[in-house]
């Protein structure tokens, strides 16, 4: 199968580390506890009123969705360095953006996967119109990209450096 770069995801080996060890947990250790939750609850009786069974079937259903998302990940993830502090907008980059180029106007934002994704930092997918208007574009470029109303939005790039999360 080829792979364009819209499927693939480029991570840090630490970061692919990271999410192998999470899938690795989930498949293990974590299936075998919410087994026993649901086990648990099961001999409480009625499981139509048990409110501890439904919400350990919830957990599973959350927890089998999520080794799902990170075994797709991982078969589609590239592994590679970190991007260059070149000033180039790439994944894995914290950049900061000025709207209509007015630098009082401003947006710091990492461009990366939501796995990269933490509460210190706005989160944006390469694959979003803001991504995919300024990937590639270097610190002093102008960039467009598409609003959800269908009009465009100019920004330009005051700073673009690799993510040291």
């Amino acid at each position: 199968m080829t792979q364009t770069s819209e499927n693939v995801t480029w991570l840090t080996q630490e970061a692919y580390n990271k999410l192998k060890d999470e899938l690795e947990y989930l498949t293990g250790p974590a299936r075998t506890e919410i087994a026993a939750k649901i086990a648990a609850a099961r001999e409480e009786g009625d499981l139509r009123e048990n409110g501890g069974y439904h919400a350990a079937k919830e957990e599973q259903g959350k927890q089998e969705l999520r080794v799902r998302q990170l075994t797709q990940l991982l078969e589609t993830a590239k592994v590679g360095e970190a991007p260059a502090a070149d000033g180039a907008v790439a994944p894995g980059m914290v950049v900061t953006i000025a709207f209509d180029g007015d630098e009082d106007d401003t947006l710091t934002f990492l461009l990366a996967s939501r796995e990269y994704a933490s509460s210190d930092i706005e989160t944006y997918s390469p694959q979003s119109p803001l991504g995919s208007g300024v990937i590639g574009k270097k610190v002093g470029d102008d960039a467009e990209y598409e609003l959800p109303n269908g009009k465009l939005a100019s920004v330009k790039i005051l700073k673009a450096e690799p993510y040291q999360g």
